[in-house]
């Protein structure tokens, strides 16, 4: 099974269209103030209707309300939810579209924690004291591997770039990974040329 590629961080429609032409099965759009990476569910709709068809929105949201996150999701038009904070389970059930549970993994991290939680995806990403993703650091990928032992939708993050990527996929094997400060030029300014070299070395070309 080839592994799926989400780009993450999206704040401009060019980057979008070009993430998309280039290979990119979804695009994140981060609805959290306080990243750098913030966009309006309302600007996020203008790139959406920009878009092709089959290709995956996500919303990403930390701690939010439920009925905000809601309302955030619809008025974007995003057709998968990404929790990124420490939201339960049942806040994760309440949602009327696929959900991805991100779960932080430090040295601690024990995967059976996700078994908790009955969603679509479980993102892993690096723990970070003062921050939710984005951080550029990777974490022992062998906790990865053992947790796509457990669940065939594991979506690996934090760090990549096109440099690590492949050498990723080949440890890992997820189902898809999520790359975002790895393939910029700034916060929310996505560089091209990475996210091409990205694509390719996630096909192995």
């Amino acid at each position: 099974m080839r592994t799926r590629i989400k780009i993450c961080g999206i704040t401009r429609v060019e980057d979008a269209l070009a993430a998309v032409r280039l290979g990119a099965d979804a695009l994140g759009f981060i609805f959290v103030p306080a990243s750098p990476r913030y966009i309006t569910p309302i600007k996020a709709a203008e790139i959406i209707k920009r878009l092709p068809p089959f290709v995956s929105k996500v919303g990403v949201f930390v701690n939010e309300d439920h009925s905000v996150a809601l309302d955030s999701s619809r008025a974007a038009g995003v057709d998968v939810a990404q929790l990124h904070g420490d939201e339960p389970p049942e806040y994760c059930a309440g949602f009327p579209m696929p959900v991805i549970k991100v779960f932080s993994v430090g040295a601690d991290f024990d995967p059976s924690v996700m078994m908790r939680y009955d969603v679509a995806g479980y993102l892993l990403d690096t723990w970070d004291p003062k921050r939710r993703g984005g951080s550029g650091n990777t974490f022992d990928w062998s906790i990865a591997a053992k947790a796509c032992d457990m669940h065939d939708t594991v979506i690996l993050s934090g760090g990549l770039n096109p440099s690590n990527v492949r050498e990723a996929v080949e440890a890992v094997h997820p189902y898809a990974v999520d790359l975002n400060s790895g393939v910029e030029v700034s916060p929310g300014v996505k560089d091209h040329d990475k996210i091409k070299a990205a694509v390719s070395a996630v096909k192995g070309e």
